[in-house]
């Protein structure tokens, strides 16, 4: 598909909704469950204690607990998003912490029994580069022979120093070869990326919309530093060693980000909230439509789109 045809006239990104409606001819949404998986950051096999800005119930529905079987947590998303949004079809996303990092008899069996519902289209498994078995790889490409697999990778920095200060527990070096390993086994791959870090750069965040252009990824996720009660990032804060950046640093970010990235690659996320209760930084109190809006709105303000700078270098050569 053309540039034209990608990104949307009236949003002027390349939606993943837009995309999923445009693959499948229905309303699709995602819904999230918790299949009780941990984390190698936190076991102790490459780390401890975590990422720093690391609470899963900061970005987790209050629905999605281990303790309930997968089926019912499926229910009850499904159920939400048929009322709100009139969605038909369902993708189910595995979110909580690393959900490949498994025996892989155990993956294949909550893989399996979220796919047998009948209007789920596939699944969307959320992951760390480090945590990818070839057998978890094998598994996911058997399932997308015939169902929609995406893999979702925690980039969160190209910069392996940020990455080492907030504890990330992996490389860039890993996050690529994991790419290379699932590209062309007919998995989509998203990744995740987050602005805002100590010691970032807006000239160091757009390198990665850079690197993206250059690989496989079919999608990606983007959100601002947050700081959430419990976590070191939220000492951090308050003893002063972090100031989180202010929301027209990030909006504007966000917009340069995009202007770099290729309209191929969609955009499934622009923000990202905690709640209230445990929210320590920044307290922008915007809902996640309208950070998603006043993104869009700011595209519109400069004249620009997602991919529009690399359309230009295309004419000027």
């Amino acid at each position: 598909m053309t540039t034209s045809e990608l990104i949307h006239s009236d949003l002027r990104i390349n939606s993943y909704g837009s995309y999923l409606r445009r693959r499948f001819s229905c309303r699709v949404s995602k819904v999230n469950v918790d299949g009780g998986f941990t984390c190698p950051n936190r076991d102790g096999s490459r780390g401890t204690g975590g990422c720093i800005y690391c609470d899963n119930s900061s970005f987790s529905p209050k629905e999605t607990v281990a303790v309930i079987p997968i089926e019912e947590q499926m229910a009850a998303g499904m159920a939400y998003h048929r009322e709100r949004l009139g969605s038909e079809k369902f993708i189910v996303y595995f979110q909580k912490f690393t959900n490949t990092y498994a025996p892989v008899e155990r993956l294949a069996d909550l893989y399996r029994r979220a796919l047998d519902h009948p209007d789920v289209l596939g699944i969307s498994v959320g992951t760390r580069p480090d945590s990818l078995a070839p057998g978890a790889i094998d598994l996911l490409s058997e399932i997308a022979r015939d169902r929609y697999v995406c893999v979702e990778l925690g980039l969160q920095s190209m910069d392996d120093a940020i990455l080492s200060r907030i504890n990330r527990g992996h490389t860039l070096a890993e996050y690529l070869n994991a790419v290379e390993r699932l590209s062309g086994r007919g998995m989509e791959i998203c990744t995740h990326l987050i602005h805002g870090f100590p010691g970032e750069t807006r000239e160091g965040f757009l390198k990665t919309a850079r690197l993206i252009a250059g690989l496989p990824v079919t999608s990606v996720k983007l959100h601002q530093l947050h700081a959430v009660e419990n976590t070191r990032l939220a000492q951090m804060y308050r003893d002063g060693s972090w100031q989180p950046i202010g929301v027209d640093e990030y909006i504007a970010a966000a917009c340069d980000f995009l202007e770099e990235l290729p309209a191929r690659v969609s955009v499934q996320r622009l923000y990202g909230s905690a709640p209230l209760s445990i929210r320590v930084a920044p307290n922008w109190n915007l809902k996640n439509n309208q950070m998603w809006y006043a993104v869009l709105n700011e595209l519109k303000r400069r004249g620009s789109w997602q991919g529009c700078r690399l359309d230009r270098a295309v004419r000027a050569a």
